[in-house]
């Protein structure tokens, strides 16, 4: 499948099947996230994988009772470095630049675990002081979505979608 094939045909999965995330696949979620474009090279991204399932429960809470989180074998936060980026980058670095380097990351986590037959969801809604107090967030790291990955148990339909476009300015 070539990579526009991938990226029309990826859906937001929000039922999984028991089914664990192997080691390999696990992996090669993780070189997606490492190989993905960061300001200056900074890489100012980290990631917390959850599997327990009492944490993935209060995860679930902390982002709305959105129940479908904690179904899911594998959830990884992906959470902006700010303190790394801004030792470069300054404020900028702090409030732009690592959550950039942390939505892109989670970006290639979302196609490439779609290229290898897991599914995932970009979940963007949570209350971001529990979910820093339940994982022991440090100061200076911002946890910007948690993704939700195993075998999907579902099979959505596409949405609609456009695109809207300015050329020379607004």
């Amino acid at each position: 499948m070539d990579i526009l094939d991938l990226i029309r045909s990826r859906r937001s999965i929000r039922m999984f099947s028991s089914r664990s995330v192997e080691g390999q696949k696990l992996d090669e979620l993780l070189e997606a996230a490492k190989w993905a474009p960061s300001a200056g090279n900074m890489q100012a991204r980290d990631f917390i994988l959850v599997r327990e399932q009492k944490t993935k429960e209060e995860i679930a809470k902390a982002a709305l009772n959105q129940g479908f989180i904690s179904e899911a074998p594998l959830v990884i936060i992906a959470c902006a470095n700010k303190r790394k980026s801004s030792k470069k980058y300054g404020s900028r670095g702090e409030s732009l630049y690592s959550i950039q380097d942390a939505t892109i990351a989670v970006q290639n986590i979302l196609l490439v675990a779609h290229s290898i037959a897991l599914g995932s969801c970009w979940v963007g809604a949570f209350d971001e002081e529990k979910v820093k107090e339940i994982l022991e967030i440090p100061e200076g790291v911002r946890p910007i979505a948690i993704v939700p990955i195993g075998y999907p148990a579902e099979d959505p339909t596409p949405p609609t979608r456009r695109i809207d476009v300015h050329e020379e300015g607004w």
